[in-house]
């Protein structure tokens, strides 16, 4: 008989910054005194915010305590062999209220022999855009390093990164190393590798809280950076679909999209990895292989084990499914 592993819900981390907004609170149905919310982290194995469990009789326990506790039964026998007791995501609401700044993160081998780390891919799936909302992704002319240190240093760097025009159901893949930013309006859900690493390549001429300039990091963002121009940068998929729709499969994280509207029965695929479902809108329910029961409301977002091989889900919402292939 299989273990019975409930899914698990998290304690958010919620973190004020200088361009965080007020949306994240209501968003989640929250109550909380904190202003300038710009990021809800969901689900995190980044060394100190460690995501710890809400409710259940694992409440109280770190993530990183799962992990001991349950091993491949938790995270699935792909994903632990690889990782073992490092969870491989980090989950995140984002609410820019200003700009955020222009970034570029490294891959996996360059923040290895940096930092010790693990590089950062990452995807954005936008909630919802306030008119004239941008997304900053990719370059719109070829560079090369020095052309690039040069705009940096003239403050002409934005004359040369894509800008798209933000609509709720967007799509954007951000492979290590393209340039890349928030820009100010967007709500939307980051799903990345578990990886803190991030140059900053421009950042508007912004003081921080103590009036100092916000640091830059030109000369490790330029070995960072993909000077590739690409065709598209925002992932075309079938919007109008009901149930399952791919968006995004790449080394580190495949992303669906469910629209649930009444009953639909939904395999997993246990027993390599673990699913997070997050609920973008609505409401539902999800019963598991031994009856458990857990619900799902806007805002919210459950760690399913990799033990569990079907879910029945009821009511109606849009949910994002996360896994590791």
């Amino acid at each position: 008989m299989k273990k019975n592993i409930k899914p698990f819900k998290f304690k958010p981390y919620l973190k004020t910054v200088l361009w965080g907004g007020e949306r994240i609170a209501p968003f989640k149905g929250i109550d909380t005194d904190l202003h300038n919310i710009g990021e809800s982290w969901e689900i995190s194995g980044v060394e100190g915010h460690i995501s710890v469990v809400a409710e259940g009789p694992d409440q109280g326990k770190s993530l990183v305590d799962l992990i001991d506790c349950y091993g491949p039964d938790l995270v699935g026998e792909k994903v632990y062999k690889h990782y073992g007791r490092k969870f491989p995501l980090l989950i995140k609401i984002i609410d820019a209220q200003r700009d955020l700044s222009v970034q570029v993160h490294p891959g996996d081998e360059l923040a290895m022999q940096r930092h010790h780390s693990l590089g950062k891919t990452e995807m954005w799936y936008v909630i919802d855009a306030k008119p004239g909302a941008v997304i900053h992704a990719g370059l719109s002319q070829p560079l090369t390093p020095e052309i690039y240190e040069k705009r940096v240093a003239e403050k002409s760097i934005m004359d040369v990164v894509a800008h798209h025009e933000s609509h709720a159901g967007d799509v954007y893949v951000l492979p290590a190393g393209r340039i890349h930013a928030i820009g100010a309006g967007n709500l939307l859900a980051e799903i990345q590798e578990t990886s803190d690493i991030t140059y900053r390549v421009y950042d508007f001429d912004r003081r921080d809280k103590d009036g100092n300039l916000r640091q830059l990091h030109t000369e490790q963002a330029r070995d960072a950076i993909d000077y590739t121009v690409y065709d598209s940068y925002c992932t075309p998929y079938d919007r109008q679909a009901r149930g399952l729709v791919d968006l995004v499969d790449c080394p580190y994280f495949n992303v669906k999209r469910l629209m649930v509207d009444g009953c639909i029965n939904m395999a997993l695929p246990q027993p390599h990895s673990f699913v997070i479902l997050m609920c973008i809108d609505g409401a539902a329910t999800a019963t598991d292989f031994y009856g458990n029961v857990t619900t799902m409301r806007r805002g919210e977002t459950v760690l399913v084990p990799a033990l569990a091989s079907m879910l029945a889900l009821e009511g109606t919402a849009t949910l994002l499914t996360i896994q590791v292939d």
